[in-house]
């Protein structure tokens, strides 16, 4: 029993490494991720979905190099593991080898064809080829030329010499047509996507260009010839960035937004009384900050958004409360921004200094919305550093504020999390089924699917194998329902790794009885 034991253990920390692991990729802590996918490669180092999953992560980083070895590794001992194929295309795809990729796409589609990731795989491949070297369309080929060549050598050259000197004829207004009437290099509504608000920009100079007048003199010659490097390089950039987010990506982007985002990533501000707009000139300065705070965070500047919203601190605090009412709760706010940036940036305990300083604003003006984000803030960010005896209060104190079965459902989950981390199995497993029954209450098969692996997971560890086998095969049914391969790939391994340990105790159970 000793070995069956270890056997559990190993299996134990594999699942629970796994399973932090891909949490952390969903709040897109991907280098702690990446970590705590290698600690679950040292108990199973062939296994395949976390060879896959770490090379998702290696490529969210930009090492699509490091991604590619994970990939291929995953292919080691079977060379059609399509999530492998998929996942090795996808890298090769970041490194710029568009060609090998579409290879690799083909492959697994020939494997797996009902796969849609394939399809689109193979799509996005061949309009980036596209978009690098161009269709066959761009390049025509006319018949014009002197074949004298072939007669008389001597006048060929005098004719290859007046055909060199043709193009220098061809009148400014001429040259300007043909750029004018240049082929686009996507549909207008690709190009204004893509573009922004240089769509604008890029409107002006075409309609400069053709004006009729504009070449008629020297001087007006030297503005042409930069409006058309504007636009030249306008077409470059729209090239460049089709290639880096060809369609496939966009309309994928289009299909994530009807999604909610996810709960577990750290919210920064929540405005005050006031929306933009309304109130005080003084208030609608700080409101538009705020937005600008958050903007900049949101857009991968933590150290602007940081520096600015140190800035607007130091401005709300020096005014006074007639030109500035709801004072402390635009404090409050402030502080959740710059603890948002500290934390991107790697500083943890500034990060929770400013979380705290905003909890004990809340509490003080009793300022509800704004208690329960920093509430979640600090539970999360002691989450993330492995400090989760600090973080189940906060996620307790967050459950009495909570109003719907969604909020439950996570919150009992991660409170789950916790006591498992710390060895509570017990109560893990009762937050686990606490957190099933709200999102049964709510209809979200996802979170269903989180409990259930939670429940699975906290058996396993009490050495209830026949009750872990059942949960596993809930959460397996859940996964299939959701076509969540990567789910149902690693519930088959537990469920295979497990299996023969539960058949045992069920064995022993019924000889007692």
């Amino acid at each position: 029993m000793s070995e069956l034991g270890e056997g559990e253990e190993q299996v134990g920390s594999y699942a629970i490494y796994f399973a932090e692991g891909e949490s952390l990729a969903k709040q897109k802590e991907f280098k702690k991720a990446v970590e705590s996918f290698t600690k679950a490669l040292e108990f199973q180092p062939e296994d395949k979905p976390c060879l896959v999953a770490r090379s998702k992560c290696y490529l969210q980083l930009g090492d699509a190099t490091t991604a590619l070895l994970d990939a291929e590794a995953s292919l080691k001992e079977d060379k059609n593991y399509h999530r492998g194929l998929l996942q090795k295309a996808e890298a090769l795809y970041a490194t710029g080898d568009f060609e090998y990729s579409l290879v690799f796409f083909h492959r697994g589609h020939k494997i797996r064809p009902d796969l849609h990731e394939f399809t689109l795989g193979i799509e996005k491949c061949q309009e980036a080829i596209n978009n690098s070297i161009g269709t066959p369309d761009a390049c025509t080929l006319e018949k014009v030329g002197d074949l004298s060549y072939f007669h008389q050598q001597d006048i060929m050259n005098k004719k290859k010499a007046t055909k060199l000197q043709k193009p220098a004829l061809k009148s400014a207004a001429a040259q300007t047509k043909a750029k004018v009437e240049r082929k686009p290099v996507a549909s207008e509504k690709t190009v204004k996507e893509l573009l922004g608000e240089l769509y604008a920009d890029k409107e002006y100079l075409e309609k400069l260009l053709k004006d009729p007048g504009l070449a008629t003199k020297q001087k007006d010659r030297s503005i042409q010839e930069t409006v058309e490097g504007a636009l030249t390089y306008l077409d470059q950039r729209t090239e460049f960035w089709r290639q880096q987010k060809p369609m496939y990506a966009r309309k994928r982007e289009k299909e994530l937004k009807r999604y909610k985002p996810s709960p577990t990533r750290f919210i920064t501000i929540r405005y005050p009384f006031w929306s933009r707009g309304q109130g005080p000139d003084q208030v609608k300065q700080v409101m538009k900050t705020l937005e600008e705070i958050d903007a900049a965070l949101q857009g991968g500047d933590a150290e602007g958004s940081l520096a600015q919203a140190e800035k607007a601190l130091q401005m709300v605090l020096a005014s006074n409360d007639r030109d500035l009412p709801n004072k402390a709760e635009f404090v409050s706010s402030l502080h959740a921004c710059i603890g948002s940036a500290q934390l991107e940036l790697g500083n943890s305990e500034a990060a929770i200094q400013n979380f705290q300083e905003d909890l004990k604003i809340t509490q003080q003006c009793n300022l509800g919305i704004a208690r329960s984000r920093a509430l979640d803030n600090l539970a999360k960010v002691y989450t993330v550093l492995g400090d989760f005896e600090k973080a189940i209060p906060y996620f307790q104190e967050k459950v009495t504020m909570a109003t719907t079965p969604d909020e439950n459902s996570w919150l009992f989950h991660e409170l789950g999390r916790c006591h498992l981390e710390l060895g509570n199995y017990d109560q893990a497993k009762a937050h686990g089924e606490k957190s099933l029954t709200a999102a049964q209450e709510s209809s979200d098969l996802a979170w269903q699917l989180n409990a259930c692996v939670l429940v699975a997971q906290a058996e396993a560890k009490m050495g209830d194998m026949s009750a872990a086998v059942k949960s596993f095969t809930k959460a397996l049914e859940l996964a299939e329902m959701l076509k969540d391969e990567p789910s149902q790939e690693a519930i088959k391994k537990a469920l295979q790794d497990i299996s023969s340990p539960a058949v045992q105790v069920v064995q022993e159970d019924s000889k007692g009885h």
